[in-house]
């Protein structure tokens, strides 16, 4: 078997998650976070599309971990994504982790909105 060193350039990758926060880059975020390819902020949930929207222009595709099980969102926060350009794709908050690092890894434009486990 052979493996692979991954690279993330100046991007940081999503090193772990448990009840109520997850750590990037050694940091921990408490509570629900997005995580872009310049950085960590905090995120209000769904009725925060603001904090998303500004970063528009640099995401082609945006993780919406809901948590330790996968739920729907509402409409009146996946439409205005979707209008402005950005695919969400929506899973549990380990999957979505797991599926941001790797497509960062890649050098993909993509973005995660997370809700803790």
């Amino acid at each position: 078997m052979r493996l692979h060193e991954i690279h993330y350039d100046d991007s940081k990758p999503i090193d772990g998650y448990g009840p109520g926060f997850f750590r990037i880059g050694g940091q921990v975020f408490d509570g629900a976070i997005c995580a872009f390819s310049t950085g960590v902020v905090s995120w209000d949930g769904y009725g925060d599309m603001a904090t998303i929207l500004s970063k528009k222009d640099d995401i082609d595709v945006l993780f919406v971990g809901t948590g330790a099980e996968i739920a729907h969102i509402p409409a009146d926060f996946r439409d205005p994504l979707e209008e402005a350009g950005i695919g969400v794709e929506v899973m549990a908050s380990p999957a979505a982790c797991r599926t941001y690092n790797v497509l960062l890894s890649e050098g993909r434009r993509v973005a995660v909105a997370l809700m803790p486990v």
